[in-house]
């Protein structure tokens, strides 16, 4: 059968976009913990700063970004966006990182990690009641119970794609993870109380919201640190920046720390026009120097 060059064209494309939303549940049935959740996974940007969410997510996935070919080191990252643990920014802070990644050559997974039950349409308004309004006793209580299945998928996704990094044509001991305020906390947390089939290589923490109570120890075997914030966040977690990266500093473990003076909180992949805007090009020049973009042998 002749295939005429248009066409050929065509399906080669519309094979790329295939690869790149491939998406895989991370548990092989309901996630542990929340078996009994039984409401619908739901996307939108209707609220007042058109931001693409995903809320209510009950099975935990993993959206595929396969590194771009010509360049493909065989590294790879987690992204996992931010939202209260109420939704996910799964653009800004997700699917965008993962499109400039690949095109270094790093296979990027955007995790869909569980979030809090709400019952409106408009997950960032419910989150400004639950931080400044009415909704803030019962919003806090329930990340409270969400934070820990949270982190537990963080893990559950790393063991993922390291058990099935051959599927994925990655090098399962150059896995790690990234993510951005809530999504930051199950990124920083998965630097603890890791083991050898959920360990990553490099953890990225940006804007996370991180305690102390929330944190471990550092040993010598604690993976490299990225972390990126801005000093005038409106959540005040500078702060909780400053406190991992003096940690692994004092175990005297590999680490980088860019606090900029301006760039407030969720800016992800947001063009404002500040130096905050290039946080990622010193992130893949931090990947570069930590040897995750050179192609292994």
């Amino acid at each position: 059968m002749r295939t005429t060059m248009p066409l050929l064209a065509l399906l080669l494309c519309s094979q790329v976009l295939l690869a790149q939303s491939r998406e895989v549940r991370i548990y092989p049935g309901p996630a542990p913990g929340s078996e009994q959740w039984n409401w619908k996974e739901k996307q939108n940007n209707r609220n007042a700063i058109q931001l693409m969410t995903v809320f209510n997510v009950v099975n935990p996935t993993l959206t595929v970004f396969p590194a771009d070919p010509g360049v493909a080191t065989g590294a790879s990252v987690i992204i996992c966006p931010g939202g209260g643990f109420h939704f996910l920014a799964i653009d800004n802070e997700g699917n965008d990182a993962a499109r400039w990644l690949a095109k270094k050559g790093i296979t990027a997974f955007v995790l869909k990690y569980r979030t809090a039950h709400i019952d409106t349409d408009d997950p960032f308004a419910d989150m400004m009641a639950g931080l400044n309004g009415p909704r803030q006793a019962a919003w806090h209580a329930e990340n409270e119970a969400t934070i820990p299945l949270s982190i537990a998928d963080g893990r559950a996704a790393l063991a993922y794609v390291r058990q099935h990094a051959a599927d994925f044509g990655v090098d399962p001991d150059r896995v790690g993870i990234l993510g951005f305020s809530a999504g930051g906390t199950v990124t920083a947390a998965a630097a603890f109380d890791y083991t050898a089939a959920n360990r990553p290589a490099f953890v990225a923490p940006v804007y996370a919201y991180m305690p102390d109570s929330l944190q471990g120890s550092v040993g010598s075997d604690t993976p490299p640190l990225f972390v990126v914030c801005a000093s005038d966040d409106q959540l005040h977690l500078a702060p909780h920046s400053v406190s991992l990266y003096s940690k692994w500093l004092a175990a005297e473990r590999p680490a980088e720390l860019h606090m900029y003076a301006k760039g407030g909180h969720g800016f992800g992949m947001n063009t404002q026009h500040l130096p905050s805007d290039h946080w990622i090009e010193r992130f893949a020049e931090w990947l570069a120097q930590q040897g995750f973009l050179a192609p292994q042998p």
